[in-house]
């Protein structure tokens, strides 16, 4: 059902569609190569599981769509990082000191008390044991949730950013999607969405600003 058309002091109501890790945390590489160190790995030992062994690249499109338990990816992604790799929790441990995108999140929150609909519009990297979401204190920030584990389908399908357009209520010419990978970028922007590339946070941030009509406050 479409929602009303005007926020609460008579601007357009506008929707914003936010992905997740790259955008409401800071860019991750740093830390998954700290953690690789402190793991007895090779700096790049993790980027190279997940996107350049053939298995990795495999076992992470499984988990993305939920076709594969959090649970069961850190046993086999362990394997491919080594024998001496411990498997418990191995997503949450590589995750947990990736710091929230604290400026991208004042600017959702400054939208969200104008009015305006936000709508998370995430490929999944699991939810349980380790909940990236709730780790970061970003769930309940959200109208809607649009988690492709959840769903069976991953960006860029197109039918992920139609399935959030629907829930969100507002036609795509109303909308923003904001993503750090611009290969997400094309399917939204062909059915209408304005998209933001986020290379640099406060860029990002400051272009959301203006098309938004908010300000991003950070709270100490």
């Amino acid at each position: 059902m479409p929602h009303s058309t005007v926020t609460a002091d008579g601007h357009e109501q506008r929707g914003l569609i936010l992905d997740f890790a790259g955008v409401l945390t800071a860019g991750p590489g740093a830390v998954h190569r700290e953690w690789c160190v402190s793991e007895g790995l090779e700096p790049g030992a993790w980027r190279a599981a997940l996107n350049d062994h053939p298995e990795g690249r495999r076992l992470y499109a499984a988990l993305e769509i939920g076709e594969l338990g959090q649970a069961e990816w850190n046993e086999g992604t362990a394997a491919l990082l080594g024998e001496h790799v411990d498997p418990v929790n191995l997503m949450g441990r590589a995750w947990a000191e990736v710091p929230p995108a604290r400026r991208m999140i004042a600017l959702a929150r400054a939208a969200r008390a104008a009015g305006h609909r936000l709508a998370l519009l995430s490929n999944s990297f699991g939810l349980d044991p380790f909940n990236p979401y709730e780790h970061v204190g970003i769930w309940d920030l959200f109208d809607v949730h649009v988690v492709s584990e959840l769903e069976g389908l991953a960006k860029p399908d197109p039918a992920i950013y139609r399935l959030a357009l629907e829930r969100i209520g507002l036609p795509a010419e109303r909308c923003v999607f904001v993503d750090d990978r611009e290969k997400n970028l094309p399917p939204a922007a062909e059915l209408g969405i304005t998209t933001v590339h986020v290379t640099d946070e406060d860029t990002a941030v400051a272009e959301l600003e203006a098309l938004l009509g908010v300000t991003a406050v950070l709270t100490v």
